[in-house]
């Protein structure tokens, strides 16, 4: 079996850690369709199941933060559910990406957001320059969401098309990058 016809390995990362969040439902949405692909092995990666991440960067890894930065390692490729919180994204997020480095070189990510009129483009913009740092692929096509709207959407609207059209990016970009690193290694 050739690179191309093995499964993606996507982590889906939720990242939203409050109490009474959206995102866990938003994640479900999304991975309801993403589950529909036979070329995907999906693994989420839900912030709230690290509690025990360190508040403060650690001077010593920690056993929570290689558990998560493992996660990043293992997958091909990412799509990051997060929300808009005050035209930004959530600090557990940031602070989460910030546990990994290496791991995240030469991979691509998509985004799932959501907020109101915005649909969470705010929050994604800002991410695109925190994975461009890291040495990651973002997507240009995404999918948005308007809280305002009916949760979850239906089957056959925007932000359902807007699912397959990113996954379709991201497998081609994932398929692309996961031969290219096993050719020729990253450069650090």
């Amino acid at each position: 079996m050739t690179m191309r016809e093995q499964q993606l390995a996507v982590a889906v990362i939720v990242g939203s850690t409050r109490e009474g969040r959206v995102g866990d439902s938003v994640a479900e949405w999304f991975l309801e369709r993403a589950a529909q692909r036979d070329d995907l092995k999906l693994d989420v990666v839900d912030l709230v199941d690290y509690t025990d991440l360190p508040a403060r960067y650690p001077s010593a890894p920690t056993e929570a933060t290689l558990r998560f930065a493992r996660h990043v390692d293992r997958a091909d490729a990412f799509v990051v559910v997060t929300p808009e919180y005050n035209r930004s994204f959530p600090s557990a997020l940031k602070q989460a990406i910030d546990f990994a480095y290496d791991e995240w070189h030469g991979k691509p990510v998509g985004f799932v957001s959501y907020g109101y009129e915005s649909l969470g483009l705010y929050a994604v913009e800002q991410l695109r320059c925190v994975f461009t740092e890291l040495h990651a692929m973002s997507l240009r096509d995404g999918v948005g969401l308007n809280l305002v709207e009916e949760l979850p959407p239906g089957p056959e609207n925007r932000p359902s098309r807007a699912v397959t059209a990113m996954l379709d990016q991201l497998v081609w970009w994932g398929n692309a990058l996961r031969e290219a690193r096993a050719a020729h290694p990253y450069p650090s």
